[in-house]
């Protein structure tokens, strides 16, 4: 009990900063979406957002993490791009042509490569597509919906909740537009060989070519991939990418009320970014950041690192400060190894957090004497003490 008590006040202050620029100053960007969100890939900086944590239905941008699910079983090699999965009557009746949505025309009781049912999920926005997937890796699409709902927090999207492979709403199909962003993020640095399929601008099936239906591939913006949804009500959304003098950004917009609300206002947060803003380092790869406190060890506390530079982007000229803190559960168990994650450090502009960058132990450090151990026991009990009183006193 004690020790849950301590690890609520271990975030340590460890700098603040102010923004100075050279150039004109960023002008402020408003969107009519309701939900959106602007991501730098490279120092994973939130550049802009708005209601990014509301729980909204996804529609086919769900594909994404459908996608991925087979992607990692590919690497992991349960899978071969060559290997063929059968179409049967409930993924053709629900997701083929008889259904009326998105399909990739799949006939029923055929067969069809995984690369082509890859190609008909994420170019086409296949639901047949996406049930025959889930049919052929889990053996149902209840199966693999359970499948989907362990994979999304262990891609850290605690919030969202799954129901289907495809997109069908409801009130057990749910995300946010941050953790589709940070889906996409995953995807785009861990499959290269497979992100590729997102980009094609068309898929022909069953003497049917259709086009891709991610309308910024065609805006000469740098767009290379991801996914669009929309339901029948409305509430248009969209999971996207763009490159441009190698700089990826990533940006998802949800609730649109129509087609063209959604592309004008994703291409328009794309731009925004690519122009508005400028790159800083904070701390290079190894680099010590900051010290965590350890209990029991022959030292009473560990350096935190992190393994790549830390770096954000801020608005061109802006002069708002920066502020960091890290933040770990704690104090730290020994003994602890070297490359131990241990917490992270939160980048603040003004009161949005805008980066979040894991850190680990720098060294070891070993278990202490028995005194040691004892020592840091009564500390830890007396610090416990104190914030209880603190906690209570009215």
């Amino acid at each position: 009990m004690f020790i849950r008590l301590v690890r609520a006040i271990n975030a340590v202050l460890i700098f603040g900063l102010p923004l100075l620029g050279g150039l004109a100053e960023a002008q402020p960007f408003q969107t009519s979406a309701p939900q959106a969100i602007l991501i730098d890939a490279g120092t994973n900086t939130v550049l802009f957002e708005k209601g990014a944590d509301d729980l909204v239905p996804p529609a086919s941008t769900v594909k994404i993490l459908t996608a991925e699910m087979i992607f990692n079983s590919l690497r992991e090699g349960r899978l071969k791009l060559d290997d063929e999965l059968p179409v049967s009557e409930y993924a053709w009746r629900n997701g083929g042509a008889p259904s009326g949505g998105s399909a990739m025309f799949l006939k029923v009781n055929s067969k069809a490569r995984i690369e082509d049912l890859l190609r008909g999920l994420v170019v086409d926005s296949g639901n047949d597509a996406a049930l025959v997937l889930a049919e052929g890796v889990a053996g149902s699409e209840e199966a693999f919906v359970m499948r989907m709902n362990k994979r999304g927090p262990e891609l850290g999207m605690i919030k969202s909740r799954f129901g289907n492979p495809w997109g069908k709403p409801g009130d057990d199909q749910k995300v946010t537009a941050r953790e589709m962003a940070k889906l996409a993020l995953y995807v785009i640095r861990t499959y290269p060989e497979y992100y590729r399929f997102f980009g094609e601008k068309e898929f022909a099936w069953n003497n049917i070519k259709q086009q891709n239906r991610n309308p910024l591939l065609s805006m000469s913006i740098g767009s290379d991939g991801l996914m669009t949804g929309n339901l029948e009500k409305g509430d248009f959304g969209l999971v996207a990418s763009a490159s441009q003098e190698g700089r990826r950004l990533i940006v998802a917009v949800y609730g649109a009320k129509t087609a063209k609300e959604r592309a004008e206002e994703a291409r328009k947060l794309l731009q925004w970014g690519f122009r508005n803003f400028e790159e800083k380092e904070l701390f290079k790869a190894g680099e010590t950041i900051g010290p965590a406190s350890v209990y029991g060890g022959t030292s009473g506390s560990v350096d935190l690192v992190s393994r790549t530079d830390v770096k954000v982007l801020f608005p061109r000229g802006s002069t708002e400060k920066l502020s960091g803190k890290i933040v770990y559960e704690g104090p730290v168990m020994a003994p602890v190894s070297a490359g131990t994650p241990v917490g992270k450090l939160e980048i603040k502009r003004g009161n949005a957090v805008v980066l979040e960058q894991p850190l680990e132990a720098v060294a070891a450090v070993d278990e202490g004497a028995l005194s040691r151990r004892a020592f840091d026991a009564v500390y830890e009990f007396a610090a416990a003490k104190i914030h209880e009183k603190l906690s209570t006193k009215k």
